[in-house]
């Protein structure tokens, strides 16, 4: 049968014992007539729980067995369970000077394998007499079982992180933990394919990477696409259609990549009010229902495409689209005991409804703040000038949204909300050439700006300063120039320094 378990050494010896003595039991001999039985049985064979060799067991042996289970009216199968020796569990071979290098050994190398150790641990014996000799292989791997010594994988390239990883795996335990509602937890990921490669537009060969979303609650697959490369560009066409397709889920669990680090990806969640959480370093099983699913991905639909020839990423598409539709979400799951698109639709929902693709569009752009120049109206963007309008042209500081992989959409707007002011486009220097101008936009409402300058006299200021300084009826603070020689300067004669000297002079 299907998960049957055999039990333990001791379970199969109590099950044996009472298959001898159990008839005695159920039917008492009659008086004097015990031994003759005792003796019936110790002339059959009985197969025996370890080896499976057929074997038979003394007379006064099945008579121990018979009084011990009769005694015991609560249990009589388990007092025929073999006696636990004394010293077990406590490896009476391994002394503590062993036990001190193998934990010392186990500390400098923990991705050892047991047979290394052990291997390693006799060398060490024979250099360190005192310590004892060295128990067999087996002992010294059930020994570092129990002590906890096991081999620890390896955990990325990075041994600062990969050793924070071990240490973190040392003191907390890992268990298994599922959302209690829809969209209360996505997971998303992306998955290089193991078997199939494509001709890309460029001439080469390469395997490319599928996209998916998975729901923690229904395991149900909200998504999934075919990219050329892992980006953020790719994670925002994906997760878009997600987001069209089920809702808006409440918070989202990926890995530390690039693209879900990406600051377009972070100013998304902000803007569609999502919870995003990262998977602590080299901790992939936090995220296992993806890994899982890309299991399940390479041994049902990849196998069912390894025949196909000329495979485009288009054909690609069609068929993962087909397999994730109408298999994956409507194929009984082995853990829920129900469809995924079942619990899907039937379970508690915290999701929200979607944004239209246009505002999921500008949710993934990343916002940055130029100085206008005044000479033209213009700011710098990834080496491009893009033109302001002239209403604008008073603000020192613009600050514009964009997607780096798209400066198709640069949008202008407002620090303080955040709202869209108005669409940026690029200076047309060809198109200004023609030496044709709009008129400049009023700054504010009722604002006149090609109005001529009217002379209005004396500024304010200085009238105020004048009526002030006049006011204590002292004469003002300097002297005037006498007019000398005022009577001989006229607007036909001017008067010049050079004639006076002229006229000085002897004749």
């Amino acid at each position: 049968m299907d998960g049957d378990d055999e039990g333990s050494v001791h379970e199969r010896w109590a099950r044996l014992r009472f298959a001898i003595v159990g008839p005695l039991l159920a039917s008492p001999p009659e008086r004097g007539e015990l031994q003759s039985a005792l003796r019936e049985l110790s002339r059959r064979k009985w197969k025996h729980p370890s080896s499976g060799e057929w074997v038979s067991f003394g007379l006064s042996t099945i008579e121990r067995w018979y009084y011990r289970a009769k005694r015991a009216q609560r249990d009589p199968v388990g007092v025929l369970r073999r006696k636990v020796r004394e010293d077990a569990g406590t490896h009476p071979s391994m002394s503590p000077q062993l036990r001190a290098l193998l934990r010392q050994q186990h500390k400098e190398h923990p991705k050892w394998s047991y047979r290394l150790h052990a291997d390693n641990l006799v060398v060490l014996g024979e250099e360190h007499p005192e310590c004892g000799a060295v128990p067999s292989y087996p002992t010294v791997r059930r020994y570092m079982k129990a002590a906890g010594l096991q081999r620890q994988r390896r955990r990325g390239r990075d041994a600062a992180r990969g050793s924070r990883a071990v240490r973190r795996h040392r003191r907390q335990e890992t268990r298994s933990y599922e959302s209690a509602y829809v969209h209360g937890l996505w997971h998303y990921d992306f998955h290089e394919s193991k078997t199939i490669a494509l001709v890309t537009p460029a001439g080469t060969w390469k395997k490319p990477r599928l996209y998916a979303d998975l729901d923690d609650h229904s395991r149900l697959c909200c998504h999934a696409q075919w990219y050329w490369e892992e980006c953020a560009e790719a994670l925002a066409h994906g997760k878009s259609q997600s987001y069209l397709k089920r809702g808006l889920p409440r918070r989202e669990m990926s890995d530390n990549g690039s693209a879900m680090l990406a600051e377009e990806t972070r100013r998304a969640y902000e803007r569609l009010g999502i919870l995003h959480e990262t998977t602590l370093p080299e901790s992939p099983e936090q995220n296992a229902k993806a890994e899982k699913f890309w299991d399940t991905v390479e041994e049902r639909l990849m196998a069912m495409l390894e025949g196909v020839e000329d495979l485009t990423l288009e054909l690609l598409n069609k068929p993962t689209q087909a397999w994730v539709e109408r298999e994956y979400n409507r194929r009984v799951h082995s853990e829920l005991g129900v469809s995924p698109l079942h619990r899907y639709l039937h379970g508690k929902s915290l999701g929200r409804p979607s944004p239209d693709a246009e505002a999921l569009r500008r949710a993934f752009r990343v916002r940055r703040t130029r100085t206008q120049r005044r000479s033209d109206g213009t700011i710098s963007l990834k080496g491009q000038r893009y033109e302001i309008p002239s209403r604008y042209r008073t603000m020192t500081k613009i600050h514009v949204a964009f997607a780096r992989w798209d400066l198709r959409h640069v949008d202008m707007i407002d620090p303080r909300t955040g709202r869209r002011l108005c669409p940026l486009f690029p200076l047309d220097r060809r198109r200004n050439a023609d030496g044709r101008r709009r008129r400049l936009a009023n700054v504010e409402p009722g604002a006149v700006t090609d109005a001529p300058p009217v002379k209005s006299g004396m500024a304010p200021l200085l009238k105020r300063l004048l009526a002030e300084y006049e006011a204590p009826g002292l004469p003002p603070a300097y002297m005037p120039m006498s007019p000398t020689h005022e009577h001989d300067i006229t607007e036909d004669q001017p008067h010049t320094l050079q004639e006076d000297h002229d006229e000085d002079k002897p004749a």
